[in-house]
């Protein structure tokens, strides 16, 4: 294998680290909503695999379409940005909402009191909260499965700005077979970095003891989306 091409793979994998390292909406929105939804690990990696995959694929088409058309790495990065801007405003969006549908179920199951008589007269008052295995009934058959699709499509939209330019240089030598191996490289790098911090992270977030928060980890996990994409818009990240 050719010396540039070893540079070229090396250059890849570390940006696909790194890009998705420094990148919290890769990983964030499947550790919160794993949590709130109680995915298992194997969900929470299956679910992560799929928007990954449709996060690099989606930029892959693109550069390959940009390769046969002719258009320049700066239009291509253009394209890429205003799909990054759609990506985050759609974080924001379905972030606020998740926490507003949150904030709302917590209120809902929030602890409150009865009065319970007894058979000789008397009386005394004991708390109770309903458990939420009468709303994952509910949910199981409606906003339950609209989850992972909703984040798989923002994910399509998130562009991996890095690809292209990686992309452009075995294109312009016409090497088919290293175009290839960049992409392959560059995908397994990213997938596998997203899905080890989400199963480690998820993995230490489901042992913590949250008590009496328990019940507003849905409001949690929206606003912690709603954040990304705004720190992602706005601070650029």
């Amino acid at each position: 294998m050719p010396q540039e091409m070893i540079l070229l793979l090396g250059t890849a994998a570390f940006l696909g680290f790194f890009h998705t390292l420094l990148g919290p909406d890769h990983y964030l929105p499947f550790i919160v909503m794993g949590k709130a939804r109680k995915w298992s690990m194997l969900k929470t990696s299956w679910i992560t695999l799929l928007c990954g995959v449709g996060h690099v694929a989606s930029s892959v088409g693109l550069g390959l379409i940009g390769i046969a058309l002719g258009i320049t790495v700066i239009r291509l990065a253009a394209i890429e940005s205003f799909r990054g801007n759609l990506a985050a405003w759609a974080l924001i969006a379905f972030g606020l909402v998740y926490f507003v549908w949150g904030m709302r179920r917590a209120w809902k199951f929030r602890p409150h009191e009865h009065i319970h008589v007894h058979a000789d007269g008397r009386a005394h008052i004991h708390p109770h909260v309903h458990t939420e295995e009468h709303a994952h009934l509910h949910e199981k058959s409606g906003a339950g499965h609209l989850t992972p699709w909703v984040l798989f499509t923002i994910f399509v939209l998130g562009p991996c700005e890095p690809l292209i330019p990686l992309l452009m240089y075995p294109a312009a030598k016409e090497n088919l077979w290293g175009l290839v191996l960049v992409t392959t490289v560059f995908a397994a790098s990213t997938l596998l970095t997203m899905l080890a911090i989400v199963l480690a992270s998820s993995w230490g977030l489901n042992r913590l003891p949250l008590g009496r928060m328990e019940r507003f980890t849905h409001a949690l996990a929206g606003g912690s989306i709603c954040l990304c994409g705004a720190a992602i818009q706005f601070l650029g990240l």
